[in-house]
């Protein structure tokens, strides 16, 4: 599969951060909360709010429910979903 160099780009910001890569992991196929993609990750939930606004600045997941304070849901985007795949 070709991928365009913004693409690649993100992959690699996303690979070189172990919490990146399992949170990208633990999202693929899921609509999970914050506390569900800490847990499935394996990373503790005072590092998933941080690791959840870095995935949401290059476009690779996005939160449903913005407005809600405690249990937002979060979902992979269609490049999210891509890079996904890929690692």
């Amino acid at each position: 599969m070709a991928i365009d160099d913004e693409t690649l780009k993100t992959y690699a910001y996303i690979n070189i951060s172990s919490y990146r890569v399992k949170t990208v992991k633990a999202l693929k196929n899921e609509v999970l909360m914050p506390t569900q993609i800490a847990k499935d990750a394996g990373i503790r939930p005072n590092h998933i709010s941080k690791v959840l606004r870095e995935l949401k600045e290059v476009n690779v997941a996005e939160c449903l429910d913005e407005s809600v304070r405690k249990g937002r849901l979060y979902i992979l985007t269609d490049l999210g979903s891509e890079i996904a795949k890929e690692l």
